[in-house]
């Protein structure tokens, strides 16, 4: 099993670059032998402790803390709102350029509401030559998100909503585009990525940027679909309609 990726270690923090597909810790919906959590304590030979969480099919940035005081005060910081997350996401079709949601949240039926609101920004567009439904053609978006709220399941709820769902979300997504990435473009996961998390340092105080670079898997995709990296300091991504056989 190979290690997995440091984006920062100190004497307080550690960062890595979760792949998707990788839970971050045992539940009673989880059982995998070696969870993220387990994974990073043999591979550093100490105690980490989570201070938040992404889905399983979600990769990206994931910190932990090495001790728990330091963990209750990353916690406190994310509950005062002073840890800037920002993913990016393949929806279906063309989304708004710019849009905020504020639409309220169950965990799940019966739970009580919560507030939930998160910036959406369209980054680009593509075209495939596939015909879906009614349609002639498949439009995709790629958008950058900002939850300001950590609700369950937030983002791919949020863009449901919108009626722009989450490509290869199984639960909130539509299984026709999800099924057209599977079959054309062999994308068998769900399309987001946690690229950036920003906190001030909660011993030092310094401003910290983590970021995640895309996996091999997306960085390919977002090539044959004619997107730059976002993740790349000199990215610029652009609408393209891109040629993909049927």
């Amino acid at each position: 099993m190979e290690p997995l990726r440091l984006l920062h270690l100190d004497p307080w923090l550690v960062a890595i670059a979760k792949p998707a597909g990788l839970a971050v810790h045992r539940s009673d919906q989880v059982h995998d032998h070696a969870p993220a959590l387990q994974r990073l304590r043999n591979q550093l030979g100490r105690w980490v402790y989570p201070v938040h969480r992404l889905d399983r099919g979600t990769s990206g940035v994931l910190l932990f803390a090495l001790d728990s005081e330091t963990a209750g005060a990353v916690g406190a910081r994310l509950g005062h709102g002073e840890v800037t997350k920002r993913y990016l996401a393949v929806v279906r079709g063309w989304a708004p350029e710019h849009t905020e949601l504020d639409y309220d949240l169950r965990e799940h039926p019966g739970a009580p509401v919560q507030a939930a609101r998160t910036t959406v920004r369209r980054l680009a567009t593509v075209a495939l030559p596939i015909p879906v439904g009614r349609y002639p053609e498949a439009r995709y978006s790629l958008v950058d998100l900002r939850p300001h709220t950590g609700r369950l399941h937030q983002l791919r709820k949020h863009m449901a909503h919108l009626r722009h769902p989450i490509v290869g979300d199984v639960r909130h997504g539509e299984g026709r585009h999800n099924r057209l990435f599977r079959e054309h473009l062999g994308i068998h996961r769900l399309l987001l990525h946690a690229s950036t998390l920003s906190l001030p340092h909660p011993v030092t105080g310094e401003q910290l940027e983590l970021r995640a670079p895309l996996e091999p898997e997306l960085q390919r995709l977002f090539r044959s679909l004619g997107w730059d990296d976002p993740t790349a300091e000199s990215s610029q991504v652009a609408s393209y309609r891109a040629k993909v056989s049927r």
